[in-house]
């Protein structure tokens, strides 16, 4: 298995990126993050998750079980019992990462995620912002987060984008419709109901379970229309 790519960015929806780098990593994959300065106001705001992009820690986004119950934004994590990391509830109750976490600032264009010759299974950008989505769309590499996403659509690589708007503008139509054309997978924020759920983790669980699917990464997060039993 080779390594992927997440990048987070200042669309609204930061449970959704911290719930799939949980999943990914629980799934012993080696996961690539970087985050854009945007990312840290909206983490700040929704999640009340405080990020130091220039000393960045796994426990900034992954806080331990003793930070998210007493915090009840933090609880949007789906802990579990215990008192280690939130991940391990992701699939069973083990404490333990199976995968690895390396990040990259993102003005790092040193990083090997910037060049096509460093080998993925693909790159998530999640949430992505319309900003962000603009600029791959165009072109316009001007950060770490858009030469990975160029150097995906250049190798014919996945590139799944996750936007999080609503609603959309003509120029936001064209740019998905642009990047979709150039090889890339939009898949909106946009949980279903079919497996009705009961609370919000369960909506984030949907939209991450559709990103891993694309990635093809194995999980048990959701059950699948015209399957009565969770995913095997």
């Amino acid at each position: 298995m080779r390594d992927l790519v997440v990048a987070m960015t200042g669309a609204s929806g930061s449970v959704y990126a911290v719930r799939l780098v949980e999943v990914l990593i629980a799934a012993g994959r080696t996961v690539h993050l970087t985050i854009s300065p945007a990312a840290v106001e909206v983490f700040k705001r929704e999640l009340d998750l405080s990020l130091n992009l220039d000393k960045f820690d796994i426990q900034q986004i992954l806080p331990r079980q003793d930070q998210i119950e007493h915090d009840e934004k933090l609880k949007l994590l789906k802990p579990s019992g215990g008192a280690g990391y939130a991940a391990s509830s992701v699939f069973s109750d083990s404490e333990i990462f199976s995968g690895k976490l390396i990040y990259h600032h993102y003005r790092d264009y040193s990083a090997g995620i910037a060049s096509g010759s460093f080998m993925t299974d693909g790159m998530v950008i999640c949430p992505c912002s319309m900003g962000t989505l603009a600029s791959i769309a165009n072109g316009m590499s001007q950060n770490l987060i858009h030469r990975a996403a160029d150097v995906h659509l250049k190798e014919r690589r996945k590139l799944i984008v996750v936007p999080r708007e609503t609603p959309l503008s003509v120029i936001a139509l064209d740019n998905m419709k642009r990047l979709a054309e150039a090889g890339g997978i939009i898949l909106p924020a946009m949980p279903g109901f079919y497996h009705e759920p009961k609370s919000i983790p369960d909506l984030v669980d949907f939209i991450v379970a559709r990103i891993c699917d694309q990635l093809g990464v194995k999980h048990e997060l959701m059950s699948r229309w015209g399957d009565d039993t969770v995913n095997e």
